[in-house]
């Protein structure tokens, strides 16, 4: 739509694929239990980031 609309792309000309960037985690990090581990997809409570859809900044 944008290109259509205003003859550009929405991509910039130079893009890159992905950056992934994780953090190092301190020797003595809390650490989730093996079974809530699995279920997070993390050992890290501070890298558990879960995915909300549309219910991120609803006001309802």
């Amino acid at each position: 739509m944008i290109k259509e609309q205003y003859g550009i792309s929405q991509f910039p000309s130079k893009v890159s694929e992905a950056m992934a960037y994780v953090p190092f985690q301190a020797n003595n990090a809390t650490t989730f239990t093996p079974a809530q581990g699995f279920v997070s997809g993390t050992m890290f409570p501070s890298l558990n980031k879960p995915f909300y859809g549309n219910k991120c900044g609803d006001k309802k």
